[in-house]
């Protein structure tokens, strides 16, 4: 494995609870600052809600016994105990071998999980000395977003939560230390980033020369029959003989979802039929792109073995990553009430959680109440948005919307901007003029070069800290 590709494998590893997204307001209060001018139009950003990828049921989050804590690192004057250092450990162990992936040696993901909280410790606390809260609404929201994300319930996620460990109360405080990141991140890096059109040129020339890996989107169908820690020979040999038979099984032509229904222990496998959704290469383990790289779309490949289990994978899309010609479009309306000191985000909710229960009983009329309660530009028209392709809101509110079906209303939603109430009106399927996929390339070099920002940022941060190391993580 080159050098790079393991740090990426360490840094899939570590994250599990991934960064939201940054982009600055712009006229409409929803539109990133330095999207195109006219359309708007920006790549979408990681997802709005912190999102963490749970330990399959049975996975052990933790291998050894918890033990007398000690101080590995001071960071500014605040130190890092050994056992935050083994809970995030193990954690991201569970993690990486859920997902198939390459386990780097346990010292060396240590000690990157130990800078990783070093420097999430550091912005944390320039957070804090700038005077940056997080509203307990914005938690609860991210909160859901989570659960969401996993296909349970607040409930069921927190169930799941306390049989590996983790207590409500630390979940939402780790919930809020992100936010507070994310919305440093929003402060410092947004105006480092300047797209020029020879940036722009350069993408465009790239994407129609290439068809490598790290242009390559691909979706997956997956089966994962897990073989328990410690596992007796034998076990194996069954677990290897269970996974033989879902790809006999598949090889032969047999539906693969309802194959992945039968015989898979991944959450996906119940839920999307063991799709696992087109995503970039490199968004994937290593093991998965290598082996199916070669094989054609439907092309089966399996069982893998991998320090989770046995896997099956079907290749169902392969497609080269770039510009779209053809995007389904969305038109929307919302109501936002920004907040600050005179008005919090909790009441905030709680006026347009009132003015959505009036519209759905027919009490009042949504465009009305944006004419006269929102404040954003587009209260004068109704709180009508207009037409707009993917990408285009910063994606909090993004998110919300293509989770609606037409004529439906969102719960109240915190974003950058204050708090919203959006109805999606109706969608179409349009195709984009020259302008508008020039619009998007932009957009899609902005995202590349806020991910570079915020890595020189970080990086700069992580120079002006003072830390002192301690005994090594244990």
């Amino acid at each position: 494995m080159t050098n790079a590709l393991h740090h990426r494998v360490i840094a899939l590893a570590i994250a599990t609870v991934a960064a939201m997204a940054s982009q600055g307001a712009a006229a409409q209060g929803l539109r990133p600052s330095g999207a195109a001018t006219g359309s708007g139009l920006s790549s979408p950003r990681p997802a709005a809600a912190p999102s963490i990828t749970l330990p399959a049921p049975g996975a052990a989050t933790s291998s050894a016994p918890r033990q007398a804590d000690f101080i590995v690192a001071v960071a500014n004057s605040e130190p890092i105990t050994n056992n935050e250092v083994r809970s995030r450990l193990a954690r991201a162990e569970a993690q990486l071998a859920q997902q198939g992936g390459a386990m780097p040696p346990r010292d060396l993901l240590a000690r990157e999980v130990l800078e990783r909280l070093i420097l999430e410790r550091v912005q944390l606390q320039q957070a804090r000395e700038s005077g940056i809260k997080v509203d307990d609404f914005a938690v609860s929201q991210a909160e859901q977003g989570v659960a969401q994300q996993n296909s349970m319930t607040v409930d069921e996620l927190y169930r799941r939560l306390a049989r590996d460990g983790m207590s409500r109360e630390r979940f939402r405080e780790e919930l809020r230390n992100q936010l507070l990141q994310q919305k440093l991140r929003e402060r410092e890096v947004e105006a480092r980033v300047k797209v020029t059109d020879l940036d722009v040129d350069q993408y465009l020339r790239e994407q129609q020369q290439g068809n490598d890996v790290s242009n390559m989107e691909i979706n997956l169908g997956h089966v994962l029959v897990l073989v328990p820690e410690n596992a007796t020979p034998a076990q194996v040999v069954e677990r290897q003989a269970r996974a033989q038979q879902a790809a006999d099984k598949v090889r032969a032509g047999e539906d693969f979802a309802a194959v992945a229904r039968e015989f898979s222990d991944a959450q996906e496998g119940q839920r999307a039929g063991g799709l696992l959704g087109m995503r970039p290469a490199d968004r994937y383990p290593e093991l998965f792109v290598n082996s199916t790289q070669g094989l054609p779309v439907g092309g089966i490949v399996g069982p893998l073995r991998s320090p989770a289990g046995f896997h099956v994978l079907k290749v169902v899309e392969r497609v080269t990553a770039g510009v779209p010609t053809t995007v389904v479009q969305s038109h929307a309306r919302h109501i936002l009430l920004r907040t600050g000191p005179q008005l919090t985000e909790t009441a905030a909710a709680a006026r347009l959680a009132d003015y959505r229960r009036r519209v759905l009983a027919g009490q009042a009329d949504f465009a009305a109440l944006a004419r006269e309660h929102s404040q954003d530009g587009s209260s004068k028209e109704g709180g009508d948005l207009g037409w707009a392709n993917p990408g285009r809101y910063v994606p909090e509110f993004e998110q919300a919307m293509n989770a609606l079906k037409p004529g439906d209303i969102s719960e109240p939603l915190v974003s950058r901007f204050g708090v919203h109430l959006i109805q999606l009106l109706e969608r179409r399927e349009a195709k984009l003029t020259q302008r508008e996929q020039r619009d998007m390339a932009r957009s899609t070099v902005r995202e590349k070069k806020l991910d570079e920002a915020y890595a020189t940022w970080a990086q700069e941060l992580r120079g002006r800290a003072y830390v002192e190391y301690r005994d090594p993580p244990q």
